[in-house]
């Protein structure tokens, strides 16, 4: 059985099955496919920087060699906070309740980095959630796709005919400057113009 976005209004539950939506299904794509003289289509490889391995699409996504050649898989891998501690790896959040926070303004999405945005089907649905959705309520909740050891944030937004979908990303931590502090300049040094090249002497 697929696995589902279950969030959680209240004591309610509701269940969706999801679809991730991208331009290639909205527009359509076109490809360029590389062949070789015999008409085979080619495969991309590279070449790592000392030139002593050939690296094919998908060899990466198994482990990392360290500075000296030794293969670590990913399973060995373990994630580091800021200061080198480890971090706990969290569980994927599909088939499990999320609570929901909300409702909550537009600046909370705006906030957002948005980088994946799934297309909802409800299987079971909280009657309150969807009125309230379609209100123009935005919720958010806690999103992991297959567990990681930082989760994002996903909002529930429906659209006005009456779509659910689930907006995922990272929440943006701006840094503000104080609109008395001046921003440092730099100028050059009159003796830097020495260097330059005269084209009267030619």
């Amino acid at each position: 059985m697929a696995r589902q976005i279950v969030v959680q209004l209240g004591e309610s539950p509701s269940t969706f099955d999801f679809k991730k939506v991208d331009r290639a299904k909205l527009y359509g794509s076109r490809k360029r496919m590389p062949l070789d003289p015999t008409g085979e289509r080619c495969t991309r490889a590279s070449l790592t920087e000392d030139g002593a391995l050939l690296i094919q699409s998908g060899m990466t996504a198994q482990g990392y060699f360290t500075e000296d050649g030794y293969w670590v898989p990913n399973k060995e891998l373990i994630g580091l906070d800021d200061e080198g501690e480890p971090v706990e790896k969290r569980a994927s959040t599909l088939g499990q309740p999320q609570a929901l926070e909300g409702p909550l303004g537009a600046e909370a999405l705006l906030d957002t980095k948005v980088h994946a945005v799934y297309a909802l089907d409800a299987s079971e649905v909280d009657e309150a959630l969807l009125a309230k959705l379609a209100e123009g309520a935005l919720y958010r909740f806690p999103f992991s796709y297959r567990g990681d050891y930082s989760e994002d944030v996903a909002f529930l937004v429906q659209n006005g005919d009456g779509d659910v979908f689930a907006l995922v990303g990272r929440t943006l931590e701006p840094e503000w400057r104080d609109p008395e502090e001046r921003i440092p300049t730099f100028t050059e040094d009159e003796d830097d113009d020495d260097d330059e090249l005269d084209f009267e002497m030619f």
